[in-house]
């Protein structure tokens, strides 16, 4: 019995370390490859890409934007996505829309905004990206890492136990 309740703290531990650190390595990885990643909070590019979903967003010189690829740009303190409708070369900007919206926006989009194309994007995983790069869900993250971990321990220590006993029991008297 010692050995199966061994068995399963040790799987279970693995299974938390694991999702940890596959949560840690998806919101890390891909800036070190010169990625940004954004959590789509209004719904402006709907269907096209829902509101929650994480987009990753790749670096890209303004000239090589093509009529029709999504971008995410700067505007006032916030980061927008929307298609862009024409890339006015000559005057440095581009002329863009959100899929959802019937007009084009009202301002241009200046080269100097550009933050690049949009690479791919997930449905619903910008909720949980935003979720994990919060204080508290580093704290939530690190707490449950540390579970995962006092879980292989017990197991661990329940096998070395198990292990004791039937030591006790086959050494002669």
């Amino acid at each position: 019995m010692r050995r199966l309740a061994a068995a399963l703290c040790n799987i279970f531990g693995v299974i938390i370390l694991l999702a940890v650190i596959g949560v840690s390595l998806l919101l890390t990885v891909p800036k070190f490859f010169g990625y940004e990643m954004y959590n789509v909070v209004s719904g402006s590019m709907e269907p096209e890409i829902p509101v929650g979903s994480l987009i990753v967003v790749g670096a890209v010189q303004p000239e090589n934007i093509s009529e029709g690829e999504i971008i995410a740009f700067e505007s006032g303190e916030s980061v927008v996505t929307h298609r862009v409708v024409q890339n006015k070369k000559l005057e440095g900007e581009f002329i863009t829309k959100g899929d959802a919206n019937e007009k084009e926006d009202i301002n241009p989009v200046p080269y100097q905004g550009l933050i690049g194309r949009v690479e791919k994007y997930v449905p619903y995983m910008g909720q949980y990206m935003l979720i994990f790069t919060t204080n508290v869900g580093k704290v939530y993250m690190l707490c449950f890492a540390a579970c995962g971990a006092m879980l292989n321990i017990l197991a661990g220590r329940m096998r070395s136990r198990a292990n004791d006993n039937e030591d006790d029991i086959l050494s002669p008297v």
